[in-house]
């Protein structure tokens, strides 16, 4: 069965436990499929006669690595955390590339509490100010989304300190600036986040889909509060560039599809409908296929009359880790100020939710259009 991955709440990543019951014995073929496990981490291990920088070294942590490293490749994020992390206890506890990694499992995962614990480890055996600066980012990003996601007062305020001490170490971190400003914001000390926002824009050369959005926060930094979709840019089916703060003052369904997917295809007429229904007004409909087979998603396009925007993502694509989709059909709606929520295309009252937030876009874009004046009107001849 497909589902729908929301984002405002993000979904714990399910992380399956591989166990082996023994009921008299374990059979042929479950023995050789441990073996053959085994043996592909032993020849992990044994393509590794020497460590590279900050790897382990002892034998029992280098086996344990790559295991970690073998779980990581299928998938098996919250494993292959564990084993970093004992890998590195293995090692001593100073395997840096060992708790990096178990960090970056645990944010993909949504395993903050682990994220905040592996960070605090790193920074003791960090080298120096430009390492101790990144660990104090990562540490200030794991506890900012721990904040947010689990309504944190105290967790926002300890970012807010490890973001200044990343700076502090190092001023030229300019994406931190970008992440310190939306802690601020959320701790509503406004002129700081905008200073925040504007020093990044000042700074940053690495991270132009980040420029549109940090211009909007340092103009209405109320927006730093909400829970925003995140930021990306495309070239859709037609040619059309398209970026998500470009599409500030519409209302955007996003439809995360594939053909391969049933229940996407037999939604397909109500999209259709719905991009129908409110054409002309302040809305747009981006349908993100998943298909690897580009002359397939596009043969599906043009059957279905899916003429609306259309872009092909991939299996692995960037835009669908963005929203942190794992299964498809995947809709979301976002409002005129790129306010994020979640909704199910196949929702009763999907066009009422809609509706109103179309008829809201156009209200705000009426009161932005300037006035005309009565000196500006045409006097009567005399």
């Amino acid at each position: 069965m497909f589902r729908i991955s929301g984002f405002i709440h993000r979904v714990f990543i399910a992380v399956t436990v591989l166990a082996v019951v023994f009921w008299g014995g374990v059979s042929a073929a479950c023995a050789a499929q441990a073996d053959a496990a085994k043996t592909d981490v032993n020849k992990a291990a044994e393509a590794r006669p020497y460590a590279r920088p900050g790897e382990p070294t002892d034998p029992k942590a280098v086996k344990t690595f790559a295991s970690a490293v073998d779980w990581q490749r299928h998938g098996r994020f919250e494993a292959a955390m564990d084993d970093y992390r004992k890998a590195n206890k293995q090692d001593g506890g100073h395997c840096t590339v060992c708790l990096q990694h178990a960090y970056d499992m645990a944010i993909k995962i949504d395993a903050f509490k682990d994220g905040i614990e592996i960070a605090r480890e790193l920074l003791p055996i960090s080298e120096n100010d430009a390492e101790r600066a990144k660990v104090h980012w990562h540490l200030a990003m794991a506890l900012q989304m721990d904040g947010i996601r689990n309504k944190k007062e105290k967790s926002i305020q300890e970012s807010s300190d490890e973001f200044k001490a990343a700076l502090d170490l190092n001023p030229n971190l300019a994406v931190a600036r970008y992440s310190y400003g939306i802690t601020l914001a959320r701790l509503h000390q406004d002129d700081a986040a905008r200073a925040e926002f504007s020093a990044f824009l000042d700074q940053d050369r690495k991270n132009p889909n980040l420029h549109p959005r940090a211009e909007r926060f340092v103009e209405r930094v109320e927006l730093a509060r909400a829970t925003m979709a995140p930021p990306f840019s495309l070239t859709t089916l037609d040619g059309q560039r398209v970026s998500m703060d470009g599409l500030a003052g519409k209302v955007v369904l996003i439809d995360f599809w594939a053909s391969w997917c049933v229940p996407c295809l037999n939604a397909i007429p109500h999209i259709r409908y719905i991009a129908k229904r409110f054409e002309g007004q302040p809305f747009v409909v981006l349908s993100i296929s998943r298909d690897s087979d580009e002359a397939k998603w596009k043969a599906l396009v043009e059957k279905n009359g899916m003429t609306w925007l259309q872009y092909r993502d991939g299996a692995g694509g960037p835009i669908a880790k963005l929203f942190n989709v794992t299964a498809i059909p995947a809709t979301f709606t976002i409002d005129a100020d790129g306010v994020l929520e979640d909704q199910h295309v196949g929702d009763a009252d999907i066009e009422g939710k809609l509706k109103k937030l179309i008829a809201r876009a156009a209200e705000a874009n009426r009161k932005a259009l300037p006035a005309v004046s009565a000196d500006n009107t045409a006097s009567s001849p005399n």
